[in-house]
């Protein structure tokens, strides 16, 4: 909503010095506005001017060192949450003692939410009745009067309806469109009513603070509008967000209904085993939470300190001296919304990569901090024109638990092995089920829908057919989704919807793999650790495909670093809890030894002059080595995978030759001698053995390969 010209735009605020009682009177009205003939003309990216006051003459710039900046930025943010005591927090409770003791109201409410909702889906019926349900224009017309019944409904709706609007796996593509006009595009409140707001909300007149603002919004959400404006005290371009009136009793008042619909379920709807009332009370408590800005604006410094480091991650600063509970006045950023990709394209950026940059940075979030962004919608990530990606809106966040963390990395190791008993055991660690719950009649349901699922590959499963596989056994059995978990689904859903925009074949797991695997190949955790065995094992022999396809993968990471993948599997292997891991690497060691020294011996003889080699075969036109065609092939190809992996390691990005130091300090250590040892006694019995297996002739025994 970007200000047009005219005279007219140009506003001014002719506020004289008021004593402070006067300014206690201003409080509780809004400024007059005037058109200024004689207003100074619009700058390039503001309508309004507000008329300066006068001021002292301006003292010496101070040069503040950085510990005076944190500290008086502190001090500031104080003030702030001083401002925002009396903000509400949502508590049942409370809603009940408010709205249980007006059920006419009530009644009035819950009668136009379903006859809206009601009537809307009805004409739905009948177009399909009548075969217009396919038709473009009609889906059109049907889509733009969706986007207006949740628009009268009111904020909580609008929040319905702007998580449908990132989801094309459910929406045709017209209300994709009409609904993604939910997210800043919705009807405008009184500017008046903004600006007495700020003024009743900061204690002080608009232009002392603001050197000029947006005559009108730049944008509407659900909960507030936001305008454009220049601080006066720096210069800065700043964003404005002011909150509705009277939203906290409109919000209170439909989830005091939504509640009563949970109760009604958790009673009647067996199929339904979530409890609907804590996810209804988890979504409530983070909505009231929206609706002070304080605390939004500390959600977004501690998400910049935790996620902004990154070259490609945007974050903008909070200005605490003009933020309270219902506005809150934060960094100005230029950017696209992430569904505008012609506009994204125009800018020479592709879609794609900043919805990766998105996905890589919401499994920071998801998976190794635990606190994320649960409302990524496309009104809230921007991205800048140097290929940044902006994050807006933090009144929505989340937590994952530490253990639920790692359990979700073990679960997808579990999913690529089949392990689908482990899958089962996995839901403890969710808090899917209690512990008393027996799991063994789950694994032959998982087993039914993941042997079809993974038939083709995991990099090609989408979000969506695992939310819904899963889906289907959660109804069949007592589970109880956890309510981040409910928040999680949502924004993983949201940017695979993004993405979907751009690419309809896209994959959230095939973008999130290197991820996965990086954290597998260098976290240390125990469990992780456990996983990457099970990954890598089988049966008592190393699949080295599978750590080859690892590394494929976890270099594609940026923060992969070779030597993080070294150290933690070298303390693991010569701890006291390794014995069975060492059994397993003997062997392993021996079988890679004899293979790249019989390798290396196939290789020196097959580019021999033709001349020598009857003289080093004895004559013998096998070659010189008594060995199946079988076990040449399997050695060799063992041999080719090591190397290769090797090579994997010298390539990567992170490569440097004091990598290896790790592995001298750990082969140092008393355990490692006893364990070289005992590898190096394997690898010369081997040797040996095949010494005199060659000498004698003896036809070997092929040696199962691994994969």
């Amino acid at each position: 909503m970007a200000a047009s010209t005219s005279a007219a735009a140009a506003v001014s605020f002719p506020l004289p010095y008021r004593p402070h009682r006067a300014l206690r009177r201003q409080r509780h009205r809004p400024s007059l506005l005037r058109a200024a003939s004689t207003a100074a003309p619009p700058s390039p990216d503001l309508s309004i001017q507000l008329s300066p006051r006068p001021s002292p003459p301006a003292s010496p710039p101070l040069v503040l060192s950085p510990a005076r900046d944190r500290a008086e930025d502190l001090q500031a943010e104080s003030r702030a949450m001083t401002r925002a005591a009396a903000a509400t927090v949502y508590s049942p409770e409370l809603l009940a003692s408010r709205y249980g003791s007006q059920p006419f109201q009530v009644a009035l409410r819950a009668a136009e939410v379903l006859s809206k909702l009601g009537a809307f889906g009805l004409t739905l019926l009948l177009d399909q009745q009548r075969g217009e349900s396919e038709s473009s224009a009609k889906r059109r017309a049907r889509a733009v009067e969706l986007r207006t019944i949740l628009t009268k409904l009111g904020p909580t709706f609008v929040k319905i309806g702007q998580g449908l609007s990132t989801r094309p796996d459910l929406c045709p593509t017209e209300y994709l469109e009409e609904l993604s006009e939910l997210q800043d595009s919705l009807p405008t409140f009184p500017d008046e009513d903004a600006f007495a707001c700020i003024e009743r909300e900061l204690g002080l007149p608009l232009d002392s603070m603001y050197s000029a603002m947006s005559p009108s919004p730049i944008a509407a959400a659900s909960l507030g509008q936001v305008y454009k404006a220049r601080l006066k005290s720096s210069g800065q371009l700043v964003a404005v967000k002011v909150q509705r009136p009277s939203i906290e009793d409109a919000i209170g008042r439909d989830f005091y209904l939504l509640r009563g619909i949970g109760f009604l379920i958790n009673k009647y709807v067996d199929i339904i085993t979530t409890d609907a009332v804590a996810l209804i009370d988890e979504f409530a408590c983070r909505v009231f939470q929206e609706l002070n800005y304080v605390q939004e604006g500390q959600n977004a410094r501690r998400f910049k300190k935790l996620y902004a480091d990154k070259q490609d991650i945007l974050v903008p600063d909070i200005f605490w001296d003009y933020t309270s509970a219902k506005v809150l006045t934060m960094e100005w950023i230029e950017g696209v919304k992430l569904n505008q990709q012609a506009a994204i394209e125009g800018q020479g950026l592709k879609v794609l990569d900043l919805v990766n940059i998105g996905i890589q940075c919401s499994l920071r979030q998801l998976l190794e901090y635990g606190y994320f962004h649960a409302d990524p919608h496309p009104g809230n990530i921007l991205a800048t024109p140097e290929g940044k990606l902006a994050f807006l809106d933090f009144g929505m966040m989340s937590e994952t638990p530490e253990d639920a963390r790692v359990a979700i990395i073990g679960h997808v190791v579990h999913m690529v092995n089949r392990d689908y008993e482990a899958m089962a055991r996995d839901y403890y660690a969710l808090d899917f089920l209690k512990p008393e719950v027996d799991v063994s009649p789950i694994v032959p349901a998982l087993k039914n829908f993941f042997d079809d699922a993974l038939d083709s590959t995991v990099s090609e499963l989408n979000f969506k057919t695992i939310v819904d596989g899963l889906g289907a056994v959660l109804y069949q059995y007592p589970f109880n989704v956890p309510a981040y978990y409910a928040l999680i689904l949502r924004s993983l859903t949201v940017l695979e919807g993004l993405a979907l925009y751009a690419d309809p074949n896209f994959k959230v797991l095939a973008a999130s793999y290197p991820y996965f695997a990086k954290r597998l190949l260098t976290d240390p955790n125990p469990y992780l650790r456990d996983a990457l065995i099970e990954l890598l094992f089988k049966d008592g022999r190393f699949r080295w495909n599978r750590l080859e396809n690892l590394l494929v993968q976890g270099r594609q990471d940026r923060e992969f670093v070779a030597k993080d993948a070294l150290q933690p599997v070298l303390k693991l292997l010569l701890g006291p809890d390794g014995e069975g891991l060492r059994v397993l690497v003997v062997k392993e060691a021996v079988r890679v030894t004899e293979a790249i020294t019989f390798g290396t011996l196939i290789d020196s003889y097959n580019a021999a002059p033709e001349f020598l080699k009857p003289l080093i075969s004895n004559g013998n036109p096998a070659g010189p080595f008594k060995i199946s065609d079988v076990e040449r092939e399997q050695m060799m190809e063992l041999r080719g995978r090591v190397l290769r992996i090797w090579g994997l390691l010298r390539s990567s990005d992170s490569f440097d030759p004091s990598l290896l130091q790790p592995i001298v300090q750990v082969l140092q250590e008393p355990e490692a001698r006893v364990f070289g040892s005992r590898v190096a006694g394997g690898v010369t019995q081997r040797l040996a053995a095949r010494l005199l297996q060659q000498l004698l002739r003896i036809p070997p025994t092929p040696v199962p390969g691994s994969s």
